[in-house]
């Protein structure tokens, strides 16, 4: 891949790159990319969603309570008139997108990621 990136001359960014080692019999061997070598991490964010090396998402679950706090609380201190129906839209547009984003990879399975949620 780095042979094919330097013949079309699109090089990738070492800094950007790293390495996740995944499961506990691994020998965390490292890659280089050219002569550099590519840093290695224990959790990684792509697309918005974090990844860990246990695959465990209690690290998205805490984010993803701490953005729909913060929008709970930009409505709470914005809105005056708290029907129930003007309630239920700014919860369906505002604060279920952000719950739900990609939860097909990250979905809690962990009682205490469950529970932080609800």
């Amino acid at each position: 891949m780095y042979c094919w990136s330097v013949d079309w001359q699109m090089l990738f960014n070492h800094d950007k790159c790293k390495t996740l080692h995944f499961g506990y019999n691994n020998v965390n061997k490292e890659h280089t990319l050219g002569n550099e070598i590519i840093k290695s991490c224990d959790e990684k964010r792509d697309l918005g969603v974090i990844i860990s090396r246990t695959l465990k998402s209690s690290s998205q679950c805490v984010v993803a309570a701490k953005s729909a706090n913060r929008i709970l609380g930009m409505i709470s201190r914005t809105f005056v008139h708290k029907d129930s129906k003007t309630v239920l839209k700014l919860y369906q547009s505002l604060l279920r997108p952000k719950l739900e984003y990609c939860v097909q990879a990250w979905r809690p399975y962990l009682r205490k990621g469950i529970d932080l949620l609800v």
